[in-house]
């Protein structure tokens, strides 16, 4: 049995958790990255389960979906997505001609990967009549092999317009689906 003690120093997925940066390393780091922003006319977009000192210095701090459409109505060049890897490329996808950098390449996502893109190829073929509705949380190459992607608020409405003659495959939230 684990001592609650023993958790005290542990993160919810039982990571350590990060000691906060001495606050004159946080005004150096911040001056630094102010600095580039505007060297390089970048914009910061920050989710919300990043911890308060990224959120300090984003442009706008939300939820996925929501920065990458704020990101497509800046003038900015390039777009610093602090989030994970699928968030980042969906705003790419919004802002095609923008330069979109995710500072944490091994940032990844739980539900965007228990649906691999090939896995998903693989199992449409055993039904020529699935029709794909995809939660937008997944990787773009799930998204290109989807028929309509949806939104936790507009998932209900998709999957109720889909066509009543085919079979419907929902991915790859399964709470969501289910609901």
């Amino acid at each position: 049995m684990t001592e609650v003690a023993e958790l005290s120093t542990l993160g919810v997925d039982r990571f350590p958790l990060r000691k906060p940066l001495p606050k004159s390393e946080v005004d150096a780091l911040t001056r630094e990255i102010l600095t580039l922003k505007k060297k390089l006319n970048a914009v910061i977009l920050v989710h919300n389960y990043q911890v308060p000192e990224i959120q300090e210095i984003g442009d706008f701090v939300g939820d996925s979906l929501g920065l990458s459409q704020q990101a497509a109505k800046t003038p900015a060049d390039v777009i610093v997505f602090c989030g994970v890897h699928f968030m980042a490329e969906t705003a790419k996808i919004l802002n095609p001609h923008k330069i979109v950098v995710l500072p944490d390449e091994k940032a990844g996502c739980s539900l965007e990967e228990s649906c691999p893109a090939d896995k998903l190829a693989e199992f449409q073929k055993t039904n020529p009549n699935f029709y794909t509705v995809t939660y937008i949380n997944c990787s773009a190459e799930v998204k290109a092999l989807s028929d309509v992607i949806c939104t936790s608020g507009n998932a209900v409405k998709i999957v109720e317009a889909s066509p009543k003659d085919k079979d419907l495959l929902f991915v790859p939230d399964e709470n969501l689906g289910a609901w």
